[in-house]
């Protein structure tokens, strides 16, 4: 087995790169960050559904560990809030609500998805296939979708984090092969305005895009987002810099993406190592528009094609996770959720692929559905963990690796804690703080200090 010696020093600077000395790169500010910290989003399954003894034991899973929750109004577990004009249904956002104040959380809304009759449909009607779901509202139902945002924040006034639509849905420009940011901002200016209206405190962000990327070499994307993974894709880039621009104003950016290539689903240079795209685009985004970074969704097992976005708001991408042992799934998690937190990260949501079915790979817990449902699964006990020990604005120190071992090893410390995560898949040695022990191939640990 490898020997590792890793010592924790007393320096105050962020965990940084790849190899030597973690924390050798600065902290860049980012101690005295304050956001919602780390949480997750409800999907088309959650724990307000299933058997009475499995929603009272993830009722009460959620009551231990309070973290941020987040649902979309429309779609994920929700129904149409608005079939016809002036006729609203939020019982499944009632519940949902429910569950968030329930469990003592922090509730986020994403403002999306839109009522059939906004983008074409016919009122009364609801059009749950994918193509519906992701059809963004027309112009001329820009503001009738404003309107229905200040209903709800009406509805809910213990809501006060709001995210403006999902992944520019609806928003794609075929004939100028860009994103139609110009349509999404005035969207996003009138949503915000009338949040704002309804009460200054509410806390408004965008734009949501997909942080895409092509492989090095490949594509077309400015080089100043860029790194051994590959490059920033550019239309992304532009998207982002214009509703920076033209915003009517934001208290937070937000956006989403997956550590594989836009094209192939390619982890490079491997799938621990491509993670390091969280950390500099997080970074690039605190450099351009000064606002605190949420990441709505991240995603680091390519999708094999299995998990549908579609019908009533289904599960949504990272659709690789069958081909992914748990311990691997995990360890690449812990690894991405630390470059996240190096990069200066606000506010993350982990997108919880809840099912019915036993096997339920990549869930925080089992499914509400079966007799012993409601129990932790890893991923819920890492997220919860991580949420618990390294909230934003922690102020990270540095950490020496032996130098045969630097680039298997990922740590990241605090004066409290310290995450060791073993990045490959056979046993190592390791001695941190003066304490030796074997460690499993892709275990994740923590310590007290």
């Amino acid at each position: 087995m490898a020997t590792l010696a890793l010592l924790v020093t007393t320096c105050s600077s962020r965990p940084g790169g790849d190899g030597g000395r973690h924390g050798s790169e600065s902290a860049r500010g980012t101690a005295g960050i304050r956001g919602p910290g780390w949480g997750f989003t409800h999907t088309q399954y959650s724990a307000d559904q299933g058997t009475d003894g499995g929603r009272k034991a993830a009722a009460d899973l959620l009551s231990r560990h309070p973290m941020p929750q987040n649902q979309h109004i429309m779609g994920w577990g929700a129904g149409n809030p608005e079939p016809s004009p002036g006729d609203y249904d939020f019982a499944d956002l009632d519940r949902r609500i429910a569950l968030m104040r329930e469990t003592g959380t922090a509730p986020v809304l994403t403002l999306c998805c839109a009522p059939d009759w906004m983008k074409g449909g016919k009122p009364g009607r609801t059009d749950w296939s994918q193509k519906s779901l992701e059809t963004a509202p027309t112009p001329k139902h820009y503001k009738d979708f404003a309107a229905l945002v200040g209903k709800i924040a009406r509805r809910y006034p213990q809501v006060r984090h709001f995210i403006v639509w999902n992944e520019f849905k609806g928003f794609y420009d075929d004939a100028k092969k860009r994103w139609n940011y110009e349509g999404y901002t005035r969207l996003y200016n009138l949503v915000y305005r009338e949040l704002k209206k309804q009460n200054p405190k509410n806390q408004v962000g965008g734009p949501y895009v997909v942080a895409d990327s092509d492989a090095p070499g490949e594509g077309d994307g400015d080089a100043e987002v860029s790194g051994p993974w590959g490059t920033l894709d550019q239309r992304s880039a532009d998207a982002i810099t214009y509703w920076n621009e033209h915003k009517a104003g934001a208290d937070f950016v937000v956006v989403d993406g997956s550590s594989y290539t836009r094209e192939d689903d390619r982890l490079i240079p491997d799938a621990f190592g491509a993670t390091r795209k969280f950390q500099d685009v997080t970074r690039w985004l605190r450099t351009t528009t000064g606002l605190p970074v949420w990441w709505a969704e991240w995603y680091v097992e390519p999708d094999d094609g299995d998990d549908g976005d579609g019908g009533d708001g289904g599960d949504g991408g990272n659709g690789g996770r069958a081909r992914w042992s748990e311990d691997r799934r995990i360890a690449v998690q812990a690894t991405a959720m630390t470059r996240l937190a190096r990069g200066g990260t606000s506010a993350a949501f982990y997108w919880n692929p809840e099912t019915t079915a036993p096997d339920c790979p990549g869930c925080l817990w089992r499914p509400t559905e079966l007799d012993d449902g409601g129990r932790a699964l890893p991923m819920m006990k890492l997220l919860s963990r991580f949420a618990k020990e390294f909230p934003p604005g922690t102020a990270f120190r540095s950490v020496k690796i032996a130098a045969d071992d630097r680039p298997n090893v990922q740590v990241l410390a605090d004066d409290d804690a310290v995450l060791v995560v073993n990045t490959l898949d056979r046993p190592i040695k390791a001695k941190i703080d003066g304490r030796s022990f074997g460690m499993d191939g892709y275990e994740v640990r923590w310590l007290k200090r």
